[in-house]
């Protein structure tokens, strides 16, 4: 089981730029989130995920796993309707087909993906069919660990911002000048407002 790595810097980078949240990281301690350092296997049960509860996506998940170990080449090789009995509507199976097209065509290469910038990333996964900028962005917390991810797509990060500040609403504006206060330690300070937005 693999765990974003971060530590005692970006802490303290985050404590001295901002006391509300160094508070707040002293009340809650370190925190362990699982990561998935395949980052095609990591993009296909994000997709998997997609509207559906997580128990419901571990289920689909493990009936995927068993049919094609989440590789490229196999899921590829399979049907759409093959991908769908695993408990999916077509729609995402079709996704999943295309991603699988991508990946085995080498449309997409992931490997090379990993050396290339935050931006240039989230512009290529977002050509797919079914990936959206939230989906990437948290494809670079949670697989590929890139330090500087705030995502303003995510609703439980906003509402964590909005609990630690006391705000009503949260304009792009002021979350953008937040999300450069924790710069370039952002994904760590995102880990804390999911933990905050309860």
């Amino acid at each position: 089981m693999a765990y974003f790595v971060y530590g005692e810097t970006e802490l303290r980078h985050l404590q001295k730029k901002d006391k509300k949240l160094g508070t707040a990281i002293d009340r809650i301690g370190m925190i362990q989130r699982e990561v998935n350092p395949d980052l095609f296997s990591a993009l296909v049960e994000s997709v998997v995920g997609q509207q559906i509860s997580n128990k419901a996506a571990a289920t689909v998940r493990h009936r995927l796993f068993t049919l094609c170990g989440l590789k490229p080449d196999r899921l590829h090789a399979l049907t759409i309707e093959e991908i769908q009995v695993c408990g999916m509507s077509l729609r995402k199976a079709s996704y999943l087909k295309g991603i699988a097209e991508a990946a085995a065509t080498k449309a997409v290469d992931f490997d090379a993906l990993k050396e290339k910038s935050d931006h240039e990333i989230i512009e290529t996964l977002t050509k797919l069919k079914g990936i959206g900028v939230w989906t990437a962005e948290m494809l670079l917390i949670f697989s590929l660990m890139r330090p500087d991810v705030v995502s303003y797509g995510d609703l439980a990060i906003r509402r964590g911002m909005m609990n630690l500040y006391g705000h009503k609403e949260l304009p792009k504006d002021r979350f953008l000048r937040y999300a450069r206060r924790y710069s370039p330690y952002g994904s760590v300070a995102s880990l804390y407002l999911w933990e905050l937005s309860h």
